[in-house]
This record gives structure tokens, sequence and C-alpha cells, in this order.
């Protein structure tokens, strides 16, 4: 009955306590690359990409570290941010890092719905300065 749950049923009359919701505690790991102009964005020693996962959300909660259920910074040399042990569900992702050729800090966001229970999805994130 709950809209932000992975397996809503508009047509349901009672809640049966079957609503699955996203969160830590799964067996799927997000792929999350950032990229501004179809570029990707490494992380470097200096400023390091970093992902915040807000769980059960579809909209964009602001860009305060303390809005988001899940802080996880990259590895220097990576354009990726591994996230593992996440569960199916929605979410919406929000990522910063440092864009050499224009010496700038970029960021963006998307929502994500993950459908997958094991393994790894990877979903672009979109980014700008």
């Amino acid at each position: 009955m709950d809209p932000i749950s992975i397996n809503y049923n508009p047509e349901a009359e009672d809640d049966d306590g079957s609503c699955l919701y996203g969160g830590d505690g799964g067996s799927t790991t997000l792929v999350l690359s950032p990229e501004h102009h179809g570029e990707p964005i490494f992380s470097s020693a200096t400023y390091k990409d970093s992902a915040f996962i807000k769980f059960n959300a579809i909209n964009f909660p602001g860009d305060d570290p303390s809005l988001y259920d899940l802080v996880v910074e990259g590895v220097e040399g990576e354009e990726r941010v591994h996230i593992p042990d996440m569960k199916i569900g929605k979410y919406f992702v929000f990522m910063t890092g440092w864009d050499t050729s224009i010496a700038q800090r970029v960021s963006g966001g998307i929502p994500i719905t993950v459908t997958t229970s094991s393994g790894e999805v990877e979903y672009v994130i979109p980014v700008t300065e």
C-alpha cells in the first residue's frame, strides 16, 4: 500500500505487511559512476568522489550529508564508488567530485530503483558545476 515500497500495489486495500524497502543488509553492490558531460570523474587524493544514499526516497533531500542514510567515499584513482550490501528498493543517490578539466567541484543526483537482489548493478550519476 506504500508507493515508496518496491512492490507497491495501487489496488491493495489492506496492509498485509509485505512491503519491501531499500536499505543496507542485502546482497547487491551498487556501482555508481559520476559523469560530467559524459566524462567520468575520478577520485583524487585531495578530493575523493563521494556518494550520498537516501533510503526509500525518490526526491532530492538536499546536499547536506546529515540528510542521508549512508555516505561512502570513493577510492583514489577510481571513477566509481562501490556501495556493498544493499537491498532491492528505491533510493536517491547524490554524488560529488572534482572535475580536473574545469578545476571545479561538480555534483548531482538521481533517483534509482534497485530490482536485483544480488550481484552488482551499475548506475551513471550525472553531475554538473
